[in-house]
């Protein structure tokens, strides 16, 4: 495909990931891509990185800015970049609940801000986040994490009420667990790795954890041109997690 195709693309946490897969897919059909990570070492052609902090308001502005400059303008923003968060509602201290909202919501605010002027001026304008299936269905040990996401889903909602009429698109993605860098950290610090990956591969109705690849593939397809009549939606990449009942087997 190439519905990419003179198309400029700007991912935050596209380093690794996610994001990274995204970032590498948008360019396969057509998009000069600009990634912007804490840690943009490993980027390379045909990406070009830019370091950003998305807690810090001028780091945020100055990497949009080289970045569209960069590309020769602005059409689409991935607002990827975020950190998980385990636990109940006491399990974590007031800072961390702080530190997780200021990457996890207002980090997409201070990218979005930034971009907004930019996005403004193509014909083509989308936005897309990335939110999760913890803002649609209570997980366990996730409270810090759920409340972050269930924003970034209204976020999503109040965005493109916001700019519909300015011709910008905005959706977004919620993946069920996907098998990143973030669950491989998890998995390597559980007390049993194999059956804690067993469990979270048993919650999804496919009976396996989500691929970076998959998500990228939908947010591809939010962020295409090809998808023009689509704002304000929430598209999952769960496994089936968030609507299907199965029945046990053999029953």
């Amino acid at each position: 495909m190439s519905d990419f195709e003179g198309l400029t693309a700007l991912v935050t946490g596209g380093a690794s990931g996610i994001g990274r897969a995204t970032a590498e897919l948008l360019a396969e059909r057509g998009a000069r891509v600009a990634v912007l990570d804490l840690d943009p070492s490993t980027v390379d052609e045909p990406l070009t990185g830019h370091r950003a902090d998305v807690t810090d308001d001028a780091s945020v502005r100055a990497a949009v800015a080289a970045a569209v400059d960069g590309l020769g303008g602005l059409d689409v923003l991935i607002n990827n970049a975020g950190v998980g968060a385990r636990g109940t509602v006491e399990t974590n201290s007031d800072e961390e609940w702080h530190r997780v909202f200021d990457v996890n919501v207002l980090g997409m605010v201070r990218t979005a801000r930034a971009c907004l002027p930019h996005l403004r001026a193509s014909a083509h304008a989308a936005i897309v986040n990335t939110c999760s299936i913890a803002a649609t269905a209570g997980l366990p040990q996730r409270a810090l994490y759920s409340a972050t996401k269930g924003a970034v889903y209204s976020l999503t909602l109040a965005m493109a009420a916001d700019h519909v009429r300015e011709g910008i698109r905005v959706n977004c993605v919620n993946p069920g667990t996907v098998d990143t860098p973030w669950i491989g950290r998890l998995l390597d610090a559980a007390d049993d790795p194999a059956a804690e990956r067993a469990a979270l591969e048993a919650r999804q109705p496919t009976g396996r954890l989500v691929s970076a690849a998959e998500v990228a593939g939908a947010v591809a397809y939010l962020a295409s041109p090809l998808s023009g009549a689509t704002t304000g939606t929430a598209l999952a990449v769960d496994g089936g997690m968030q609507g299907l009942r199965p029945r046990p087997e053999n029953r």
